[in-house]
């Protein structure tokens, strides 16, 4: 089956009209007048985690399941009181302070992709972080929205004193000579975006592969599919463990109801799948908490088994 991938300009269309697509008053909360809160709070063992949001972004919904039938896509979301039409991603970055050492994962997107997003500065300088403080950088993978937000206004490293470190098969794919070539138009300007990325003054890559410890205690797992190299990230604490799954599951319904369909932006709909699947296994067997990036905010729960398939059930937010 081809794969849907909308371009940007396509997004940004449907997204203007996205008053036309209301969901029923009692489907849909109203925005505040302002600002809620852009960081939450807890504690995984002794290790100390905040979740920092970047924004949020909108989707048509006509990339999600693509390998079904789009009516019964239309009939899950509508059943699950979610637009049929236009999505709504938040970006939610996991900072983990253990010691001296302050690890965020990915950076999010800054001014360079959409007017909602590139709040995650911001929301580190209301939870008392300061650039300067971030010790490492971990990048999932190299999609906009992940990685676009590395440099400043300034083109230079948004962390300056960080060592940031990516799958070394994700840093290769992006990497190849020509590659923008080769793939959809539509792809084009995020392979060029990537290696702005990967090449920003002031940068030096530690490439990585499955195991690579980052920190004692934080490790990368190998979650290839969305993207060729792509990487999770891996927090225990005692007998608690804690994955970041950056876009390896992006939909906090549709992955787990259905963890057989694939996605538009997902490159390999076929091991994006298997990778899935194991990992919800797993998630399951061994009571792992999961971080959803685009997971609604804070994006962090736990995996129940539903017969054949499974259930995002959202970790209790204490106060």
């Amino acid at each position: 089956m081809t794969l849907i991938k909308p371009t940007r300009r396509d997004i940004l269309k449907v997204a203007a009209a996205m008053p036309a697509f209301a969901l029923p008053a009692a489907a849909q909360l109203g925005a505040p007048e302002g600002d809620n809160p852009g960081h939450f709070r807890f504690t995984l063992g002794d290790v100390r985690l905040t979740i920092l949001s970047d924004g949020y972004f909108s989707n048509p919904t006509s990339g999600l399941g693509v390998n079904a039938d789009p009516a019964e896509v239309r009939a899950f979301l509508e059943s699950h009181y979610l637009s049929p039409d236009m999505g709504y991603s938040h970006t939610n970055h996991l900072l983990i302070e253990k010691g001296e050492d302050k690890v965020l994962v990915d950076v999010g997107s800054g001014n360079r992709w959409f007017d909602t997003t590139g709040k995650l500065v911001s929301n580190l300088a209301a939870a008392g972080v300061e650039p300067g403080d971030i010790t490492h950088v971990v990048i999932t993978h190299a999609h906009p929205d992940h990685i676009w937000g590395i440099r400043d206004d300034f083109d230079e490293p948004l962390f300056p004193d960080a060592e940031y470190i990516i799958g070394e098969a994700e840093f290769a794919y992006w990497s190849q000579d020509g590659l923008a070539d080769r793939v959809a138009p539509e792809m084009q300007q995020f392979v060029a975006g990537a290696v702005n990325s990967f090449n920003a003054d002031g940068l030096e890559w530690t490439l990585a592969g499955e195991g690579h410890e980052v920190v004692s205690g934080v490790t990368l797992i190998s979650t290839p599919g969305h993207t060729p190299g792509h990487m999770s990230v891996q927090l225990s604490a005692g007998d608690k463990t804690l994955i970041a799954l950056g876009d390896c599951m992006s939909h906090a319904w549709t992955n787990f109801s259905h963890p057989g369909w694939y996605n538009g932006f997902d490159q390999d709909g076929d091991l994006t799948v298997a990778t899935r699947k194991a990992l919800l296994d797993r998630a399951a067997s061994e009571r792992i908490s999961l971080l959803g990036y685009h997971f609604p905010f804070p994006g962090v729960g736990h995996v129940m088994r539903e017969g054949d398939a499974y259930r995002f059930v959202p970790a209790l937010w204490q106060f």
